[in-house]
Parts: C-alpha cells; sequence; structure tokens
C-alpha cells in the first residue's frame, strides 16, 4: 500500500466525519464531492504502475509492461455517477432552500415540522 492509496482512505473518512457533523446543507454537499474525490484518487492509484503503457496500437504487445484500462474505466464511471449526483443533490437543495430560506439542517426541519402541523391543523374537521 503507496502513500496515496493511504492518503485516499484517510481523506474518505475525513469527509464522512465530517458529512456526519456538518449542519450546514453547502458543507454536506462539500463533503461527499470529496469523499467521491477521494474513490477516483484510491482506483487510480490501484491502478497506477511506473513505466506502462497505454495499450493502444500494436507496439504494446512487445513491452513488458501495459496499463490495465479497467481502473481508468472504473474512474470515468465514478466521475460520471458523481458529476450526476453532486447536480442531483444541489437541485434538491436549492429546492429546500427556496422552502424554507435556510442551508441548516435543524433549522430546515423545524420549519418542516411547523409546516406540516400547520397543515394537519387546517385540515382537521374541529
Amino acid at each position: 500500500m503507496n502513500i496515496i492509496e493511504i492518503a485516499a482512505i484517510l481523506l474518505f473518512f475525513l469527509c464522512f466525519f465530517g458529512l456526519i457533523t456538518s449542519k450546514s446543507m453547502i458543507k454536506t454537499v462539500i463533503f461527499l464531492v470529496m469523499m467521491q474525490s477521494s474513490v477516483v484518487l484510491f482506483f487510480l492509484s490501484l491502478g497506477y504502475q511506473r513505466g506502462a503503457v497505454p495499450p493502444i496500437g500494436d507496439y504494446f504487445e512487445y513491452l513488458e509492461y501495459v496499463a490495465d484500462p479497467l481502473p481508468q474505466a472504473l474512474v470515468i464511471t465514478a466521475i460520471i455517477i458523481g458529476i450526476a449526483v453532486t447536480t442531483i443533490i444541489l437541485t434538491m437543495f436549492m429546492s429546500i432552500f427556496r422552502s424554507y430560506q435556510t442551508s441548516d439542517w435543524d433549522t430546515a426541519k423545524e420549519k418542516s415540522l411547523h409546516a406540516s402541523l400547520v397543515q394537519l391543523e387546517e385540515t382537521s374537521p374541529c
């Protein structure tokens, strides 16, 4: 295990801790994006080989070290999925911010609960 793999694992768990302890929705999104970046860094460090050449063309058959394209394909897939998830999360954040005018998880939860109770009182027959 090299230093880059250790750094990627450490970054992932630091971001996970920040994700759990964060009160702000913006910080939550940032920690999620950084966690995704640490996974990409980990995949890239696993697939790295010094002196390896890409498997393009017909000259690579004579070389000893050829780069494995599977980690690269996984990284590209992880980047695309990360972009899609980040877009959905930011869209949900914008919707919550427009509804409750806050980026704090606890305040949004309180306002949501208050709005639900008001709606319940209005619809209950008394």
